[in-house]
């Protein structure tokens, strides 16, 4: 067992092993990151379309009540008009109010929506690295094991793929 000289490929093998180990480990946090970020962007989206339902449904009530009044107009004696006139206006700015409101909280849930989809679009290639450094670290290993270059170079390949994989999550340069 002395007199067994350690190839010096086994060196290059350690050394990409742990390289390929690291970014295996920052993938998976970055993804974790990516994927915290969808489900808080979905859930501040989700509360957004909620909000947005709330008004809806309190400036249908309003706009029903002008209905309301504008028929009431219709059929009321010209002493009756000025009071009726007056309370439906103060509901159409009501309806108005409602509808302005109802813009400004759809901007809101889309923006969320568009931060949801980027951080998906982020997340999956950083799954996808995990995967083949994951693959490539196990072909490292069995390499090492068994002292067989060929199977050291087949990881080395899936090692690279999931490298790439790693750096198209931070720039997206090709799509998943």
């Amino acid at each position: 067992m002395a007199d067994d000289k350690k190839e010096p490929w086994l060196n290059l093998l350690a050394l990409t092993t742990v390289i390929l180990a690291v970014c295996a480990t920052l993938a998976t946090f970055k993804g974790g990151g990516y994927s915290t970020k969808t489900v808080l962007n979905q859930a501040m989206a989700s509360d957004e379309w909620a909000h947005y339902q709330a008004k809806g449904i309190k400036g249908n009530l309003y706009e029903v009540e002008a209905l309301r009044l504008k028929r009431e107009i219709e059929l009321a004696p010209k002493t009756a008009l000025p009071v009726l006139e007056k309370s439906l206006a103060d509901v159409e700015k009501k309806v108005a109010k409602y509808e302005g409101e109802k813009a400004d909280i759809d901007k809101k849930a889309r923006g969320f929506e568009d931060a949801k989809t980027d951080a998906q679009k982020h997340g999956a290639p950083f799954g996808l690295a995990v995967i083949f450094l994951q693959i490539a670290i196990l072909l490292s290993s069995i390499a090492a094991l068994m002292k067989k270059q060929p199977v050291y170079w087949a990881g080395l390949v899936v090692g690279v793929v999931g490298m790439v994989y790693f750096a198209n999550g931070f720039f997206l340069f090709f799509r998943v």
